[in-house]
């Protein structure tokens, strides 16, 4: 009996792993090719955008203006209009990198077109299953903690640059509040044992950016696979509505989900950011 309960085809689960590309190597997977896909796009709009620019913007120009305006604005009001310039770059760089992949993911042929049995004569991996051509890039690990990595290298040098390395040392284990005298050597072995807390906590950072950025797209992706294969069972037509119809509802909850996951990124980032570069009190106004 077991043998007759329909099977969602391979084609229809995404691995937890991405494929390599036979002849080049770990290197290029699925998921690095549309990360290069979606690296170009976003190069080219926005050689596009500033090409030629105007007085007065208009199309790309003012749509890549307001963009860029609009996200500023939302930097400099966490990390603060003297951290910002130094920010920017990078938290931008995040944001729409990892929504426009986010949102890459949704397109058709996504996850559906490839090599393997059902749509090829190459084989890509070695139990001979579907094996997609395009893969959503931030629902690869690797991806994921590469950006997460790149960022928190990225912070340790802003942070460094800000307050300096004794001063970066002192904002982790130094007491707080402005205190002085002997409630200041007193509560030093506390502050210094929060310290080591807050050293780990750094430490998992980029665990905890990764794992929750790749396991929502990941489960999304997963869910709209799972979705598009329940109407197999009622033969041809009905598995080319239900792969049309059923899905649908599930991919404007992916839209959603692909930018509140790029902002929740960029906004910890930016926080994290904000966290480590702002002064103590005790003796630092003028730094402001």
């Amino acid at each position: 009996m077991l043998s007759q309960v329909p099977q969602i085809p391979s084609l229809l689960a995404l691995s937890i792993k991405a494929q390599e590309f036979p002849g080049f190597g770990a290197w290029l997977t699925n998921s690095v090719f549309v990360a290069a896909i979606v690296l170009v796009l976003l190069l080219w709009l926005a050689n596009k955008a500033t090409r030629k620019l105007r007085p007065v913007p208009q199309g790309a120009q003012n749509f890549f203006e307001m963009l860029v305006e609009g996200l500023y604005g939302q930097v400099e009001n966490i990390v603060g209009p003297k951290v910002a310039p130094k920010a920017f770059p990078l938290l931008a760089t995040i944001f729409l990198f990892v929504v426009t992949a986010n949102w890459f993911g949704l397109l058709p042929g996504v996850g559906t077109i490839g090599f393997g049995e059902r749509s090829g004569p190459i084989t890509l991996d070695p139990a001979g299953s579907f094996t997609p051509l395009l893969r959503p890039a931030t629902a690869d690990l690797n991806m994921t903690l590469g950006i997460a990595v790149c960022f928190m290298i990225i912070w340790a040098v802003i942070t460094i640059a800000e307050m300096g390395i004794i001063g970066t040392f002192k904002h982790i284990f130094a007491p707080k509040g402005g205190l002085k005298g002997f409630l200041y050597y007193g509560l030093m072995p506390i502050f210094f044992f929060v310290g080591i807390i807050e050293v780990i906590s750094i430490a998992f950072r980029p665990v905890s950016l990764s794992l929750r950025l790749f396991g929502n797209v990941f489960a999304g992706e997963t869910l709209l696979h799972t979705m598009a294969g329940l109407g197999d069972k009622w033969g041809p037509i009905g598995s080319f509505l239900g792969s049309v119809i059923i899905p649908l509802p599930f991919y404007f909850l992916e839209l959603l989900v692909g930018i509140l996951q790029a902002v929740v990124f960029a906004l910890l980032c930016a926080v994290y950011i904000q966290l480590s570069t702002t002064h103590d009190d005790h003796g630092e106004e003028g730094h402001h």
